[in-house]
């Protein structure tokens, strides 16, 4: 699936969400989860929380809740391209759990480019003079952060 076909599903997601719905943002690391949510106008993304990654039973459960919690009418979760563009196994890993979270939760979602996006945070938190401990703890969620206000970015540019 091309940027374009990611575009276009995302302008599709946004089109069918209830009036101040919110998105989470999704940031699948291969031990912990990022996870960032937007506010009901879908303008601003702010990290959420950070999941130890588990089984999918225990994580999938943990997404149902916050899904309900709060009323989220869509998921982005961030495909981890190589620099080229092409997929390797990390984008494999990331589509095999959409597919466990399409089985547990019919919210649409759907995939946010999210090259460079842990290097642009990190370079964030850097600058910030974040400790590398505090670095470790908050990195996964600030890259939710970001990959959703991407595709939050490219809404407000996009939508009427």
């Amino acid at each position: 699936m091309s940027n374009t076909d990611h575009q276009k599903a995302l302008l599709d997601l946004a089109a069918s969400l209830n009036a101040n719905q919110r998105l989470l943002g999704i940031d699948l690391g291969s031990k912990t989860i990022g996870l960032a949510l937007s506010d009901g106008t879908l303008s601003v993304a702010s990290p959420l929380e950070t999941l130890k990654r588990a089984k999918f039973k225990e994580n999938g459960a943990q997404l149902l809740d916050l899904i309900a919690k709060h009323d989220v009418g869509g998921i982005i979760i961030g495909l981890p391209l190589n620099m080229d563009g092409s997929s390797g196994p990390r984008v494999q890993a990331t589509h095999a759990f959409a597919r466990n979270i399409k089985s547990v939760s019919d919210v649409p979602l759907c995939y946010w480019d999210e090259r460079l996006s842990t290097v642009a945070v990190t370079r964030t938190m850097i600058d910030a003079d974040l400790s590398r401990k505090r670095q470790g703890e908050v990195v996964d969620k600030m890259a939710a952060a970001y990959i959703l206000q991407g595709a939050l970015d490219f809404l407000s540019h996009h939508l009427d």
